[in-house]
């Protein structure tokens, strides 16, 4: 059971470091006549936007986890399986701020 709380454990602070490193400002967004609380607003917005469409692979990858748990612990290719998965949310959440920070007419620094 502890293998499978920080399996999920890991899954949601994966996805967070993905959504923006837990708690940063707007990190390389610009937008013009908008000022830094602004961008500041609209990243987190993106963020909660995010959190909440990955949190259904989230919870599904923790579903397997689970009730795979000896298998995760002995099998490498299920370890390696596991990071990809995790990969695959932290990037589909990225994808997921960056698009709403463009529709907000934010654009990356320095483009």
């Amino acid at each position: 059971m502890k293998a499978i709380a920080r399996a999920g454990g890991w899954l949601v602070l994966a996805a967070c470091f993905a959504l923006a490193g837990c708690g940063g400002g707007a990190p390389g967004w610009v937008k013009p006549g908008g000022d830094a609380a602004d961008a500041q607003r609209e990243y987190q917005e993106c963020r909660d936007l995010a959190a909440d469409a990955v949190r259904t692979d989230i919870d599904i990858d923790q579903d397997i986890a689970a009730s795979r748990a000896s298998d995760v612990q002995k099998s490498a290719v299920m370890q390696e399986q596991a990071w990809i998965t995790r990969q695959h949310t932290q990037d589909r959440g990225a994808a997921i701020v960056a698009a709403c920070m463009r529709a907000k007419g934010f654009a990356p620094a320095g483009s």
